[in-house]
Order: structure tokens, then sequence, then C-alpha cells
């Protein structure tokens, strides 16, 4: 499938000019290179009040191709673009940001932010393909949690491409704002509370956390397979294009590409993120985005089993 310029790893992403915002991440991603139009030093750290005002003014310029977080440790917001994004739309940020311009610390992100259609193995709807990212239970009822913006394309999912065998039907899908959507399986002796590592074996998840700035997390989609990386920043707001915008998501180095939509993120035996979208491929490496999992499970009453 093709990949859309800042949109969710998933399926037919909506085409537009965005902006992806982030409020609490680390300096940057291992991937991004500064931009040749890097902001100068503030003298002064910045309030928290006056990042709000440069966070809302990024916002305003609706920048397709860029993401954005607030740095707590340097006071400043760190704005990853991709490689869409031209010195004139940099400009034009830092115009709407006004006397908070010094407050951002603009880098460079090889390739596009992208929504990839295709825990980690794939499931079909809507001729589309994602990842399942966890099974979850409430009760005696098993579900699939995956990506919002693909239970967004239909409502009966199943787990081959023919769609000859039915995984289940969606039971809920929140998608923009959140990035998260669940199916209730239709055979609840086919959920499986493990992740598959790509290598034959499977992960067992025995609960569900909060990530953090610098630690080391593992996905698994049915395109890349298994992939690591480590968390960069939190509390990042994506703009996917055509009133398509995610908010406090997980941002990270991990790479993914199309079909990976929905996949698991987790460390360890913990459960942590959802594939959202993100930019670059696992052959030059990239940055993803990720919906923490915490949220899906509060929001539909559910839990890791």
């Amino acid at each position: 499938m093709n990949l859309k310029r800042l949109s969710p790893l998933g399926g037919a992403a909506k085409g537009a000019r965005l902006i992806a915002v982030a409020s609490a991440l680390l300096a940057a991603s291992a991937l991004a290179v500064p931009a040749s139009s890097a902001a100068t030093t503030v003298e002064a750290r910045a309030t928290a009040a006056q990042l709000a005002v440069a966070d809302q003014a990024v916002r305003g310029a609706d920048v397709p191709g860029t993401a954005w977080y607030t740095d707590q440790a340097t006071g400043k917001i760190v704005l990853t673009a991709d490689s869409t994004v031209s010195a004139a739309e940099i400009a034009k940020i830092k115009k709407a940001a006004g006397d908070r311009a010094a407050s951002l610390e603009i880098k460079r992100t090889p390739g596009t932010f992208n929504k990839l259609i295709a825990g980690g193995q794939a499931i079909y709807a809507g001729g589309g393909r994602c990842s399942l990212g966890f099974n979850v239970r409430s009760g005696s009822t098993y579900y699939a949690l995956t990506a919002g913006h693909c239970t967004n394309i239909g409502s009966t999912w199943y787990t081959n491409s023919s769609n000859t065998t039915v995984l289940g039907t969606r039971a809920g899908t929140s998608f923009p704002t959140n990035d998260y959507g669940i199916i209730r399986h239709s055979n609840a002796s086919a959920a499986d509370g493990r992740v598959y590592l790509y290598n034959g074996t499977y992960r067992d998840i025995t609960g569900a956390g909060n990530a953090s700035v610098g630690q080391s997390v593992q996905r698994s989609g049915s395109t890349t397979g298994l992939r690591g990386g480590t968390v960069t920043g939190l509390n990042a707001t994506v703009n996917y294009g055509g009133g398509d915008i995610v908010y406090g998501l997980i941002q990270t180095n991990v790479c993914a590409e199309p079909g990976d939509s929905g996949g698991a993120l987790f460390s360890g035996t913990t459960a942590l993120g959802l594939t959202s979208g993100g930019s670059g491929n696992c052959s030059s490496g990239g940055t993803t985005f990720f919906q923490p999992v915490t949220e899906a499970l509060s929001a539909y009453g559910v839990s890791v089993f």
C-alpha cells in the first residue's frame, strides 16, 4: 500500500497537509538531523505558559509532515520535520510562533510521516491489512486491540487475505484524536495472550504499563516482523492530515512500514502501545508513533491476559 504524507500506519490514509505535535520527548530521534535553520538558543528558560502559546502557534501553522513535543529537560519545543517540509514552511512555523520562535528546536527526519495499514500478526478488512496489537479480555469475553484508523475501515475482520476465516466484529473504534479500536473475537479460544516474534516463538504478555523516555522497546508487525529501538518522546501530537490529529502518542526510533499498523509495542512482558504511524522504513530507519495501550484498555474496560 502507498504511504501517505504524515498519516498513521494503516489503510487508505487521508492525504492532506498536517503537523505532528508532541509534548514531552527527548532531544531528538536517533535518525533525526538538524535542519539548516535550527532555532537559536533561548537565554531564559521559557515558562510552561509560553511553551503552550508556542505549541498552539505551531499547530495553527498547520504544516504537513511535522511533529512536535515539549522537552521538559530543556524547556523547548522540539519540532521534527519530514522530507516533505520545505524551508518556506519552516519559516511559516517560526513566523507563527512569533516572539516564542526561539523556544523551537527544529530537526529533520528522513522519509515522510505515514499511516500504515496492513499481537503482530496480520488481520484484514475492507481490502486493507493491519496488524493485531494485543488480545485482551473482559470477563469471559475476548477482544483484539489494534489501531483505530484500522478499525475505521471495516466492521468484520479476518485472519486471512481471502477473507474466509473470521477473526471477529468491530466493537469500538476511536480515530482521530485517539488511535485505538477493538474487535470482539468470534472464537474466544483463538485469542492468544502472547505476541508473535517472527522467529517461530512468542512473548507472553503479562501486564500493561506506560512507556518512559530512553526505554528499550520492541514492535511486532505483519510487514516487517520484530523490530527494536528506544522511546524518544512522550505525549506527542501528530497531525496526519485531513483533520486527522492524534494526541498523546509515544514517539520512538523504531522502524515500521505499511501493514504494521495496530501492531504491538512492548518491553519484556509489558504491553506499551499500538502502532499508529510514522516516517521512513526498515531499510533506512525512521520515526514511529504509538498509541499508549493503557488508554485503550481503560476506554474499553479490558485487560491483557
